[in-house]
């Protein structure tokens, strides 16, 4: 079957991206182990092999496995576990509960995980993966829309969400997953997530606004140095906030690796341990005023130099 496979390059090395066709449940042990490796949370697993197999759309389902393959030492892509770098697993569903199924423009894709194994972050696979699922999804499922949900504070999908697949923000949820443990949750931090709207077939153009006047911002942040788990490191520290209905475009700005921030300060010390709490209570508080007056996230940038920081720019209508 066509469109099933694709090979990128990345810094010098060459990935395969493939759609999972295997009607054997063993083969599909490998997705739930990275995503243990990844996320590192085991109460938050996928559903047992025999399920996901008979949950993907080539077999009696509606879910979508894809993997990105390292290439081999001697050339060609083994899809076995040890070269397998990341996934993507998600599922058809609807958007009006009353029309279900009967009509197609109803349908849309739930995109649930996308993951990169930790070696292989900062390559570009994310785009990659993500760029070959909207394919996947439009072509063979014929679905217009994908959505997903991502912690705004985690600059990392915030880019590539956003600013480089131009996705729209649909709504901020509150603490959606409860108490959300692993490698890149905490449980004291709330799992607050956007909800993402990805149209597949037209793609909103760049804001346009010059970043270096794109508006007022909402957060003074602070560089501290604090003890961390691995020891001394400077983290960014939010402190008042200035939520002035007024100006338009604004800037909300978060921190630059939120991962490392949680990992750093899960100590003992309380001062240390509620930095990424404070970033989202203040975070919280603005996404969801400035979206209640009708503001829309419309980018998200990146600013070097001594006024270095990652930014939503928010404008009103």
């Amino acid at each position: 079957m066509d469109g099933l496979t694709r090979i990128v390059a990345r810094k010098g090395r060459r990935f395969l991206l493939r759609v999972e066709t295997s009607h054997e449940s063993g083969d599909y042990q490998k997705y739930e182990d990275l995503r243990e490796e990844i996320w590192g949370f085991p109460e938050d697993h996928l559903a047992g092999t025999r399920n996901l197999m008979c949950e993907n759309y080539l077999a009696e389902g509606a879910s979508l496995f894809i993997g990105a393959f390292r290439e081999g030492e001697g050339g060609g892509f083994p899809t076995d576990a040890g070269h397998l770098v990341g996934f993507s697993y998600g599922f058809a569903g609807v958007v009006d509960k009353d029309v279900g199924f009967r009509v197609s423009a109803n349908l849309r894709f739930y995109s649930q995980f996308t993951g990169v194994r930790p070696d292989f972050r900062s390559w570009g696979l994310g785009v990659s993966i993500k760029e070959f699922q909207r394919d996947v999804v439009l072509n063979r499922f014929g679905i217009r829309e994908i959505i997903c949900t991502f912690d705004p504070l985690t600059s990392v999908n915030a880019y590539r969400n956003i600013h480089q697949l131009r996705m729209e923000v649909l709504e901020y949820r509150v603490a959606t997953y409860g108490e959300y443990g692993g490698l890149l949750n905490r449980s004291d931090v709330a799992s607050d997530r956007f909800l993402m709207s990805w149209n597949l077939t037209e793609s909103s153009p760049p804001t346009g606004i010059p970043f270096e006047a794109a508006g007022a911002q909402v957060f003074r942040v602070e560089n501290v140095p604090v003890k961390g788990r691995a020891g001394d490191i400077l983290l960014e520290a939010v402190r008042d906030a200035d939520l002035d209905p007024g100006s338009d475009p604004v800037l909300i700005q978060v921190p630059f690796d939120f991962y490392t921030m949680l990992h750093e300060t899960d100590v003992e010390d309380p001062d240390v341990r509620r930095i990424p709490v404070d970033w989202r209570q203040h975070t919280r508080r603005a996404f969801t005023a400035y979206l209640a007056r009708g503001y829309k996230v419309v980018d998200f940038r990146k600013r070097q130099g001594p006024a270095a920081g990652c930014f939503y720019v928010l404008t009103k209508g």
